[in-house]
């Protein structure tokens, strides 16, 4: 249950500092970040208290999280008649940013002469790249890796010197998956 993101959220939305809450619910700042981050979970009362102060109902925010996807499946047939944007790549991601916890994954399909940098802001990830149709180039620090249909490659991140590349004529289809 990530109640957490849900209580981050709905502060945010309220435009509420975590001070400004943590004083209302009569706990300490560090606390109330370690709940948002779903570090530490805090007593039904204590839920109660963080709830009043934001403005929320204990309730809604149980029944919120009780709605969260536990699991999400893509079907090939999403893929049919990919329209592409400017970008020359789609990312459909299987979790969205608040239920991601240890790993993010995603299916990227990149359309031909079109490559995709490396994520942002990420130090010492480890990711998994793995062909499902087409042909991609990996470009990993000065080295690059041919992958095709099938093929699929484990390796630490080089933030800003990665590159997912298609160079072939038809559209690739990849499935990526990295830790955070």
């Amino acid at each position: 249950m990530n109640l957490g993101s849900i209580l981050r959220d709905e502060r945010k939305k309220r435009k509420l500092t975590l001070k400004t809450v943590s004083e209302k619910a009569g706990i300490s700042e560090g606390f109330l970040s370690q709940v948002e981050n779903d570090v530490n979970a805090p007593s039904v009362y204590t839920l109660i208290n963080i709830c009043n102060a934001v403005g929320i109902k204990a309730g809604d925010v149980l029944k919120q999280a009780e709605k969260k996807e536990m699991i999400v499946t893509m079907r090939s047939t999403e893929w049919k008649d990919v329209e592409f944007p400017a970008s020359g790549f789609i990312t459909r991601r299987f979790f969205s940013p608040e239920n991601r916890r240890v790993i993010d994954s995603s299916v990227i399909a990149i359309e031909p002469g079109a490559s995709i940098p490396a994520r942002k802001n990420v130090k010492n990830t480890q990711e998994v790249l793995c062909v499902l149709k087409g042909t991609v180039e990996l470009s990993h620090g000065g080295e690059v890796i041919k992958l095709d249909e099938g093929d699929s490659v484990h390796y630490c991140s080089i933030q800003q010197r990665e590159t997912i590349s298609n160079r072939e004529s038809g559209f690739a289809v990849v499935l990526w998956v990295g830790t955070l």
